[in-house]
Protein backbone atom coordinates (compact mmCIF):
# COMPACT_ATOMS: atom_id res chain seq x y z
CA UNK A 1 0.00 0.00 0.00
CA UNK A 2 1.82 3.39 -1.19
CA UNK A 3 1.26 6.25 1.04
CA UNK A 4 -1.16 9.12 -0.28
CA UNK A 5 1.23 11.87 -1.87
CA UNK A 6 0.36 14.91 -0.55
CA UNK A 7 0.10 18.31 -2.52
CA UNK A 8 -0.28 21.28 -0.43
CA UNK A 9 -1.11 24.91 -1.92
CA UNK A 10 -1.28 28.62 -0.07
CA UNK A 11 -3.96 29.26 -1.79
CA UNK A 12 -7.69 27.42 -3.66
CA UNK A 13 -7.02 29.04 -6.60
CA UNK A 14 -3.55 27.82 -6.82
CA UNK A 15 -4.90 24.12 -6.01
CA UNK A 16 -7.31 24.59 -8.63
CA UNK A 17 -4.94 25.63 -11.27
CA UNK A 18 -2.03 23.09 -10.32
CA UNK A 19 -4.69 20.36 -9.98
CA UNK A 20 -6.63 21.15 -13.94
CA UNK A 21 -2.56 21.19 -15.51
CA UNK A 22 -2.30 17.66 -13.78
CA UNK A 23 -5.84 16.32 -14.98
CA UNK A 24 -5.49 18.04 -18.08
CA UNK A 25 -1.90 16.25 -19.07
CA UNK A 26 -3.34 12.91 -17.94
CA UNK A 27 -6.48 13.69 -20.00
CA UNK A 28 -3.74 14.60 -23.11
CA UNK A 29 -1.68 11.62 -22.74
CA UNK A 30 -4.41 9.19 -23.13
CA UNK A 31 -5.79 10.82 -25.85
CA UNK A 32 -2.16 10.54 -27.31
CA UNK A 33 -2.05 6.98 -26.73
CA UNK A 34 -5.56 5.73 -26.94
CA UNK A 35 -7.32 7.97 -28.97
CA UNK A 36 -9.93 8.07 -25.86
CA UNK A 37 -10.05 9.70 -22.23
CA UNK A 38 -12.44 9.21 -19.42
CA UNK A 39 -12.70 11.36 -16.76
CA UNK A 40 -15.12 10.98 -13.34
CA UNK A 41 -15.70 14.39 -11.36
CA UNK A 42 -16.79 14.41 -8.02
CA UNK A 43 -19.85 17.11 -7.21
CA UNK A 44 -20.57 19.74 -4.47
CA UNK A 45 -19.09 23.32 -4.03
CA UNK A 46 -15.17 22.43 -3.85
CA UNK A 47 -14.61 21.86 -7.57
CA UNK A 48 -16.19 24.61 -8.99
CA UNK A 49 -12.49 27.10 -9.54
CA UNK A 50 -11.09 23.39 -10.38
CA UNK A 51 -13.62 22.90 -13.07
CA UNK A 52 -13.48 26.29 -14.28
CA UNK A 53 -9.95 25.70 -14.63
CA UNK A 54 -9.83 22.91 -16.52
CA UNK A 55 -12.66 23.34 -18.61
CA UNK A 56 -10.68 25.98 -20.84
CA UNK A 57 -7.80 23.24 -21.18
CA UNK A 58 -6.80 23.46 -25.02
CA UNK A 59 -7.02 19.30 -25.60
CA UNK A 60 -9.02 17.46 -27.62
CA UNK A 61 -12.31 17.32 -25.71
CA UNK A 62 -14.35 15.78 -28.36
CA UNK A 63 -12.05 12.61 -27.52
CA UNK A 64 -12.95 12.82 -23.67
CA UNK A 65 -15.98 10.95 -22.01
CA UNK A 66 -16.83 12.80 -18.50
CA UNK A 67 -18.97 11.33 -16.00
CA UNK A 68 -19.73 11.56 -12.07
CA UNK A 69 -18.18 9.79 -9.23
CA UNK A 70 -22.11 9.88 -7.97
CA UNK A 71 -25.16 11.47 -7.82
CA UNK A 72 -28.38 12.46 -5.71
CA UNK A 73 -31.29 11.10 -7.46
CA UNK A 74 -32.76 13.89 -8.46
CA UNK A 75 -33.56 15.65 -12.06
CA UNK A 76 -31.66 17.84 -13.57
CA UNK A 77 -33.73 20.77 -12.61
CA UNK A 78 -33.02 20.04 -9.07
CA UNK A 79 -30.60 22.68 -7.40
CA UNK A 80 -28.99 19.56 -5.64
CA UNK A 81 -28.31 18.22 -9.44
CA UNK A 82 -24.48 17.47 -9.37
CA UNK A 83 -25.01 16.84 -13.31
CA UNK A 84 -26.48 20.78 -13.43
CA UNK A 85 -23.49 21.97 -11.05
CA UNK A 86 -21.25 20.36 -13.98
CA UNK A 87 -22.80 21.47 -16.85
CA UNK A 88 -22.67 25.14 -15.48
CA UNK A 89 -18.97 24.94 -14.43
CA UNK A 90 -17.37 22.48 -16.30
CA UNK A 91 -18.93 21.26 -19.48
CA UNK A 92 -18.73 25.49 -20.87
CA UNK A 93 -16.60 26.50 -23.15
CA UNK A 94 -14.19 24.48 -24.37
CA UNK A 95 -15.25 21.31 -22.68
CA UNK A 96 -18.61 21.33 -23.61
CA UNK A 97 -17.31 19.02 -26.46
CA UNK A 98 -17.01 16.64 -24.38
CA UNK A 99 -19.05 13.72 -24.08
CA UNK A 100 -21.19 13.46 -20.89
CA UNK A 101 -22.86 10.73 -19.18
CA UNK A 102 -25.19 10.80 -16.61
CA UNK A 103 -26.61 8.83 -13.59
CA UNK A 104 -29.96 10.09 -13.17
CA UNK A 105 -32.90 8.70 -15.11
CA UNK A 106 -36.57 9.94 -14.45
CA UNK A 107 -37.92 7.46 -12.55
CA UNK A 108 -39.16 7.25 -7.94
CA UNK A 109 -36.28 5.26 -7.26
CA UNK A 110 -32.95 4.26 -8.50
CA UNK A 111 -33.03 0.31 -8.12
CA UNK A 112 -35.85 0.45 -10.89
CA UNK A 113 -33.30 1.20 -13.58
CA UNK A 114 -30.57 -0.38 -11.88
CA UNK A 115 -29.42 -2.55 -14.83
CA UNK A 116 -30.04 0.50 -17.37
CA UNK A 117 -27.68 2.42 -15.13
CA UNK A 118 -25.04 -0.50 -14.58
CA UNK A 119 -24.74 -1.34 -18.50
CA UNK A 120 -24.28 2.36 -19.10
CA UNK A 121 -21.37 2.42 -17.37
CA UNK A 122 -19.94 -0.77 -18.44
CA UNK A 123 -19.90 0.49 -22.00
CA UNK A 124 -17.65 3.76 -20.40
CA UNK A 125 -15.11 1.12 -20.02
CA UNK A 126 -13.51 -0.70 -16.88
CA UNK A 127 -10.80 2.01 -16.40
CA UNK A 128 -11.04 5.38 -15.98
CA UNK A 129 -7.62 7.56 -16.84
CA UNK A 130 -8.71 10.55 -14.08
CA UNK A 131 -11.10 10.04 -11.28
CA UNK A 132 -11.08 13.21 -8.67
CA UNK A 133 -12.94 12.42 -5.39
CA UNK A 134 -14.05 14.97 -2.37
CA UNK A 135 -14.48 14.01 1.32
CA UNK A 136 -17.02 15.24 3.57
CA UNK A 137 -16.09 15.87 6.84
CA UNK A 138 -17.97 12.72 8.11
CA UNK A 139 -15.21 10.76 6.45
CA UNK A 140 -17.53 9.94 2.96
CA UNK A 141 -16.21 9.96 -0.56
CA UNK A 142 -18.34 9.34 -3.22
CA UNK A 143 -21.86 8.57 -2.04
CA UNK A 144 -19.90 5.76 -0.03
CA UNK A 145 -21.70 7.38 3.47
CA UNK A 146 -20.67 5.73 7.22
CA UNK A 147 -22.71 2.60 8.12
CA UNK A 148 -25.13 3.92 5.22
CA UNK A 149 -27.78 0.92 3.57
CA UNK A 150 -26.00 -0.35 0.55
CA UNK A 151 -22.23 0.92 1.59
CA UNK A 152 -21.30 -2.62 1.63
CA UNK A 153 -22.26 -3.19 -1.99
CA UNK A 154 -20.73 -0.03 -2.62
CA UNK A 155 -17.17 -1.19 -1.15
CA UNK A 156 -17.40 -4.56 -2.52
CA UNK A 157 -13.50 -5.33 -4.27
CA UNK A 158 -15.12 -8.38 -5.93
CA UNK A 159 -18.33 -6.79 -7.42
CA UNK A 160 -18.61 -6.93 -11.40
CA UNK A 161 -21.35 -4.17 -10.88
CA UNK A 162 -19.96 -0.49 -12.30
CA UNK A 163 -22.21 1.14 -9.44
CA UNK A 164 -24.43 0.61 -6.52
CA UNK A 165 -27.40 2.39 -4.59
CA UNK A 166 -26.80 4.12 -1.38
CA UNK A 167 -29.32 5.22 1.08
CA UNK A 168 -27.74 7.44 3.60
CA UNK A 169 -30.09 8.40 6.64
CA UNK A 170 -28.47 11.72 6.69
CA UNK A 171 -29.37 12.71 3.28
CA UNK A 172 -32.62 14.05 1.78
CA UNK A 173 -32.68 11.50 -1.26
CA UNK A 174 -30.98 7.84 -2.60
CA UNK A 175 -27.50 8.48 -4.11
CA UNK A 176 -26.01 6.25 -6.95
CA UNK A 177 -22.49 5.97 -7.35
CA UNK A 178 -19.35 3.99 -8.92
CA UNK A 179 -18.38 1.10 -7.13
CA UNK A 180 -14.60 0.48 -5.38
CA UNK A 181 -13.35 -1.16 -8.22
CA UNK A 182 -14.15 1.06 -10.97
CA UNK A 183 -12.74 3.99 -8.25
CA UNK A 184 -9.30 2.67 -7.39
CA UNK A 185 -8.32 1.49 -11.09
CA UNK A 186 -8.33 4.80 -12.11
CA UNK A 187 -4.83 5.85 -14.05
CA UNK A 188 -4.76 8.89 -12.04
CA UNK A 189 -6.61 8.91 -8.43
CA UNK A 190 -7.06 12.31 -6.59
CA UNK A 191 -8.31 13.42 -2.85
CA UNK A 192 -9.35 17.19 -3.63
CA UNK A 193 -10.06 18.76 -0.05
CA UNK A 194 -10.39 22.04 1.55
CA UNK A 195 -10.24 23.66 5.24
CA UNK A 196 -8.65 22.96 8.05
CA UNK A 197 -11.64 20.87 9.25
CA UNK A 198 -11.28 18.19 6.27
CA UNK A 199 -7.66 18.28 7.20
CA UNK A 200 -8.39 16.91 10.10
CA UNK A 201 -10.40 14.48 8.81
CA UNK A 202 -7.93 12.83 6.40
CA UNK A 203 -5.40 12.94 9.52
CA UNK A 204 -8.23 10.77 11.34
CA UNK A 205 -8.97 8.57 8.27
CA UNK A 206 -5.73 7.60 7.80
CA UNK A 207 -5.46 6.45 11.65
CA UNK A 208 -6.43 3.04 12.52
CA UNK A 209 -10.67 2.11 12.58
CA UNK A 210 -13.19 0.34 10.42
CA UNK A 211 -13.42 1.76 6.91
CA UNK A 212 -17.51 1.43 7.89
CA UNK A 213 -16.93 4.27 10.06
CA UNK A 214 -14.59 6.31 7.36
CA UNK A 215 -15.31 4.89 4.10
CA UNK A 216 -12.61 7.12 2.74
CA UNK A 217 -10.15 4.73 4.33
CA UNK A 218 -11.20 2.18 1.51
CA UNK A 219 -9.02 4.34 -0.98
CA UNK A 220 -6.36 5.41 1.52
CA UNK A 221 -5.89 1.50 2.38
CA UNK A 222 -6.30 0.05 -1.75
CA UNK A 223 -3.50 -1.34 -3.38
CA UNK A 224 -2.69 0.61 -6.12
CA UNK A 225 0.16 0.86 -8.59
CA UNK A 226 0.55 4.74 -8.76
CA UNK A 227 -0.06 6.15 -5.10
CA UNK A 228 -3.29 8.15 -4.60
CA UNK A 229 -2.94 11.78 -4.92
CA UNK A 230 -3.94 14.06 -2.55
CA UNK A 231 -4.73 18.33 -3.24
CA UNK A 232 -5.23 20.44 -0.40
CA UNK A 233 -5.15 24.14 0.45
CA UNK A 234 -6.63 25.67 3.20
Amino acid sequence: MAEPEFHRYETREALAEALASGVAAVLAGAIATEGVARLAVSGGSTPKRFFERLAQAEIDWADVTITLVDERWVPEDSERSNAAMLRRHLLAGPAAAARFVPFYEPSAMPEEVFDTLNDRFHRIGRAFDVVILGMGTDGHTASWFPNAPGLAQCLDPATDDTVAIAHPPSQDEPRVTLTFPLVVDARFLALHIEGEEKLQTFAAAKGEGPVEEMPVRAVLQADRREPLQVFWAP
